[in-house]
């Protein structure tokens, strides 16, 4: 049974969500949306991977606001939670991916710290009830072949990108102790699912087989990963705002490790393509070799399991991107074709 200490009241509650119109935000509030009545008001700078397409199912729904915005704007931040009476905030606004961090680590410290910054003031300013801090496991370092990460993991970030959510996490943390702010971290595995933006490895793989263009892998490929469907990731995230304890972590995973090398051939054996269309790009600098989750105390904790195989997931993902190349074709504008060929060239 859930300790009711912890239990918030969602019924016509309103909450602010960051970067809703992102992979895993607008997956979040859909999920949130078809699983309570809250209601849930999108706030997105709508940047490169930002997209409003990703939630026009959900766009007339009476219990759906979007404005557009950055975190990083105290202004427009205090307005939102004036003006809709946000009791809760769940942050999921970042710049995620550790490719562009290792070009140009400067919007991931104007974004994932001080955007997280100028929320947690505003927070604790409005009294909000409970922020969630949406995080992921690769503050945690990297691991070796045994052994996975827990909440008590010190925190040994090796990328620009995990070094900024480290560094927004101690923020949170810090706000809880010395501001009595109620507040939760979660920490993921790696997301895969409908609705991600093509850089990430498993859609730019999907979508490069489908166009029968080489997939490029980076290194020998045996990087290991645990991968986790993003309506399971989902459904920890509102469990951890619902019923976490403020100012504890939760880690969540798919129980779903694989070499990347093997997941393309899974994704090859899919959309049946040949391996051929394999191409392996030098390394990325400070590559971590493994990342595993110990998912014991969400489990124990908030009841929660992840539901979804990865191979039950994976199908379902590449169905969906066959099944929306028109959305994979808008995405992959001209600025992100530059980037790929900057990114893989050999």
């Amino acid at each position: 049974m859930f300790n009711n200490t912890y239990l918030l009241p969602t019924m016509h509650s309103t909450i602010l969500v960051t970067g809703g119109a992102g992979f895993i935000g607008s997956n979040l509030i859909k999920y949130i949306l078809e699983h309570s009545n809250t209601h849930i008001v999108n706030l997105d700078a709508l940047t490169y991977a930002g997209n409003l397409q990703n939630l026009t199912d959900v766009e007339l729904d009476s219990r759906y606001t979007f404005v557009h915005g950055s975190i990083q704007n105290a202004e427009i931040v205090r307005y939102v939670l004036r003006r809709y009476n946000i009791s809760g905030i769940i942050n999921c606004a970042a710049e995620s991916h550790v490719d562009r961090s290792i070009q140009s680590a400067q919007p991931f410290v104007d974004t994932n710290i001080n955007g997280t910054l100028v929320l947690l003031e505003a927070a604790k300013e409005y009294g909000i009830r409970r922020f969630l801090q949406m995080s992921t496991d690769e503050v945690y370092g990297s691991l070796g072949a045994e052994g996975f990460f827990t909440e008590e993991t010190p925190l040994q970030p090796n990328s620009p990108y995990s070094a900024s959510k480290a560094a927004s996490d101690c923020l949170v943390r810090s706000f809880v102790h010395t501001h009595n702010l109620d507040a939760v971290i979660t920490r993921c595995s790696n997301n895969y699912g409908p609705y991600q933006f093509p850089e990430k490895l498993i859609p730019l793989m999907i979508s490069n087989a489908v166009n029968d263009i080489s997939l490029p892998v980076y290194g020998d490929g045996m990087n290991v990963r645990d991968w986790i469907y993003v309506t399971d990731h989902c459904s920890g995230v509102w469990q951890a705002y619902q019923h976490g304890k403020a100012g504890e972590v939760y880690n969540f995973g798919g129980k779903s490790e694989k070499y990347n090398i093997d997941v393309v051939k899974m994704i090859l054996q899919g959309v049946g393509k040949d391996e051929s269309l394999i191409t392996y790009v030098k390394d990325r600098p400070g590559h971590d070799k493994r990342y595993a989750i110990d998912c014991t105390k969400a489990e124990r904790e908030l009841q929660w399991q992840p539901t979804v195989t990865f191979e039950e997931g994976l199908a379902k993902t590449i169905a969906w991107y066959q099944d929306n190349n028109a959305w994979v074709e808008n995405v992959r504008s001209g600025a992100y074709l530059a980037y790929y060929a900057k990114q893989y060239q050999q």
